[in-house]
């Protein structure tokens, strides 16, 4: 089933009849157990608001959490859906994130830091990390295997490729556009968030299959978490 077209939070995609995105007309989804924004002014300044905006719309044009109801891949699909995002929101909030975050963490508020390289990176910790972790999150409260979610997978990650897509709309047309010579539209462009989902699949499913040796799962969840944050840093080089 094809993902539906996003109002974008960055990128002035708007589509007619949808819900004004989070924290301009109203608030977002609510999610179980994820904290407020810490710190966050709630504007295009702020990369962890830019992130959080990103999350709660994708979530958002999931559909509702439903456990009671619904089409199985749907629910399979807001399930996944919900756990990756309350995992990210909670790590921009936390007192100690995880490495993937912490570039953006420490770039936030960075006057040379474009809006879209805040997305971009939000989008990397989110799908790298968060969501290879979730794909064991839904499989053990759904009680299946990951083969069962793939479907669902496939369709929050084409979610994420059409957030992505408005993503690079804005650095091409935005108040700040970046000529196709720019250095940093290059780098940027290095980045592909169906290339992420591809290994984030790939960790899910050997994290899965570690689920009986604790200690090489917790190493390979280390590194995981060690790479992202890497290719995180690259994507936040503050323009000249």
């Amino acid at each position: 089933m094809a993902p539906q077209h996003s109002s974008y939070p960055i990128a002035a995609r708007p589509r007619e009849a949808a819900p004004a995105p989070p924290g301009t007309a109203g608030p977002g989804p609510v999610l179980p157990g994820v904290p407020g924004p810490r710190g966050s002014r709630g504007s295009a300044g702020d990369g962890v608001a830019v992130c959080r905006r990103i999350l709660l719309t994708a979530v958002r044009d999931l559909g509702p959490l439903d456990p009671g109801g619904g089409l199985p891949g749907r629910r399979a699909a807001a399930v996944l859906g919900a756990l990756a995002t309350r995992r990210s929101l909670r790590a921009v909030a936390a007192a100690r994130p995880p490495a993937c975050w912490r570039p953006l963490l420490r770039y936030r508020h960075h006057p040379r830091v474009h809006p879209a390289q805040f997305a971009l990176a939000g989008l990397n910790a989110h799908i790298g990390h968060d969501l290879a972790l979730a794909v064991v999150d839904a499989c053990e409260t759904l009680g299946c295997e990951p083969a069962r979610l793939e479907s669902a997978f496939d369709q929050l990650g084409d979610l994420l490729a059409l957030i992505e897509e408005g993503v690079r709309e804005e650095l091409l047309s935005g108040p700040e556009p970046l000529r196709v010579a720019d250095p940093l539209a290059h780098l940027l462009g290095s980045w592909s968030p169906r290339r992420a989902c591809d290994s984030a699949w790939s960790a899910a499913r050997l994290l899965w299959r570690l689920r009986e040796q604790p200690a090489l799962a917790a190493e390979f969840r280390h590194r995981l978490d060690g790479d992202t944050g890497l290719v995180g840093r690259c994507l936040l080089v503050p323009r000249p």
